[in-house]
């Protein structure tokens, strides 16, 4: 690969899914894009660019899903999960009792164990029975939410994570492969979506999950993907980030959910400024007049 290939291949990542790689990232390029330029007959990744210089769509699509295909597993760093059953849902439960309905988003899902732990979650909640729950899980793959929504995992996915009861409990052994049972796929849907683009159509959340997904962005591209989640979140609601994520230092649209670390909720102050901006200047005039 040359030094041109490359830099050709960071430009078309960072527009087309965000994911920012340094300069010294060629390995994992290689790494995960030849085997792709092989299964395609080609011989190698200057060919591959060539390829997807001359308008190759559907290459392209392939080599953004081969270098954004992130790890996951069930119940990944467990805290977030303990925070779920033992203060945010209780809290949305009682702020949520006249409707008694619960939207929850998990970006970047990948494989779904993710989306999977949290309705197992809410399976076990008690104080949910008969609430109408809506889990939607997004990711810039298609491959992946294909995955996701079959359910199917290998026996070295499920000892990831997952408690040998909740095993017995949600799966059923097909050989040697394990399938979620069909009530718990069935409280998850799934669409493909860009965490770069907008995302205002997918309504109102009451719960946000975003892991491990913005430590691949730069600066700014954090910054807008923090104003729109703030747009589409409640403003009770809360976002949940991975742990080595935080909107310190990077955005006022959160404010960390007091002891309770990677939580966050809508900063009430940056809801009301943002509100006084969007207005017209008379808006704006008649707004302070009654104030004071």
């Amino acid at each position: 690969m040359t030094p041109l290939d490359y830099e050709f291949l960071r430009k078309l990542l960072k527009e087309r899914s965000g994911l920012d790689l340094s300069s010294d990232k060629q390995y994992l390029v290689e790494s995960r894009l030849i085997p792709l330029a092989r299964r395609g007959g080609l011989q190698g990744i200057t060919e591959l660019v060539q390829k997807i210089r001359s308008g190759a769509e559907a290459l392209t699509s392939e080599v953004v899903e081969a270098m954004t295909t992130n790890e996951t597993f069930f119940f990944r760093d467990k805290i977030p999960f303990d925070h779920l059953r033992q203060t945010v849902l209780p809290e949305l439960v009682q702020a949520r009792a006249s409707r008694r309905s619960l939207r929850i988003w998990c970006a970047a899902s990948s494989t779904g164990q993710e989306p999977y732990s949290i309705a197992m979650c809410i399976k076990e909640f008690a104080g949910l029975a008969g609430w109408r729950i809506e889990i939607v899980a997004t990711d810039l793959s298609q491959e992946v939410l294909e995955k996701s929504r079959s359910g199917i995992y290998s026996q070295f996915e499920v000892q990831r994570g997952l408690p040998i009861q909740s095993l017995v409990k949600y799966f059923t052994q097909t050989g040697e492969l394990w399938q979620l049972n069909a009530d718990i796929r069935a409280m998850v849907q799934h669409r493909q979506l860009n965490l770069l683009q907008d995302f205002s159509h997918l309504g109102a959340f009451d719960l946000i999950f975003c892991r491990n997904v913005l430590i691949y962005f730069d600066q700014d591209t954090k910054l807008g993907v923090f104003d729109r989640l703030a747009k589409v979140l409640e403003p009770d609601g809360v976002l949940a980030l991975g742990a080595a994520e935080s909107v310190v230092g990077i955005s006022d649209t959160f404010k960390p959910y007091p002891e309770r670390r990677g939580l966050y909720r809508p900063n009430p102050a940056r809801t009301a400024r943002s509100g006084i901006a969007a207005m017209t200047p008379a808006l704006r005039a008649a707004a302070a007049a009654a104030a004071s």
